[in-house]
Parts: C-alpha cells; sequence; structure tokens
C-alpha cells in the first residue's frame, strides 16, 4: 500500500469517524489538539483503522499516537510486514 493509499484511506477513517474534512488532515496534526479527537473518539478510530486497514494496533501503540503523522508511521509497517506465520506451518 503507498503512502497516499494510507492517507487517503485514514482520512476517510478520520471522516467517518469523526466526522473531520478531508482538507484538515495532515500528518504533522495532533489528534488532539489539532483535530479535537477526545479520547473516546481515539478508540473508535483505532478500531475503524484496523478494519480499514486489516492490521492490529496494540494498546500501547496507538497510546503513543499523538499525531496523524505517527498513526501513519505505524500503518506503513504494518501493511508491509510479512504475514505472522506459526511455528510448524510451513
Amino acid at each position: 500500500m503507498t503512502r497516499d493509499e494510507l492517507e487517503a484511506g485514514l482520512a476517510e477513517v478520520l471522516g467517518t469517524v469523526a466526522g473531520l474534512d478531508r482538507a484538515d488532515i495532515a500528518p504533522e496534526k495532533s489528534f488532539t489538539e489539532d483535530l479535537g479527537i477526545d479520547s473516546l473518539a481515539v478508540v473508535e478510530v483505532v478500531v475503524a483503522a484496523e478494519d480499514r486497514f486489516g492490521v492490529l494496533i496494540p494498546d500501547d501503540v496507538w497510546a503513543r499516537f499523538r499525531t496523524v503523522g505517527d498513526a501513519l508511521r505505524f500503518l506503513a509497517e504494518a501493511t508491509t510486514a510479512p504475514p505472522w506465520t506459526a511455528p510448524g506451518t510451513r
């Protein structure tokens, strides 16, 4: 998935869950201070992003997201990492 696709997908999630305009969403924007997303909405965004991108975002990871860019960096790594394979299943 390209950076543009990730940005568009996350903007779609933020627009749907938090009612934000895509033009207001940028990597340097803070979720709470700039975008006005409260802690409950952050949880909703995380769940929607997990569904949208097919990844699991652990609590200790999303708790460190301060900006849209933080989330994008995680998603870029998570969507390009090789899938986990259980031992003995190859």
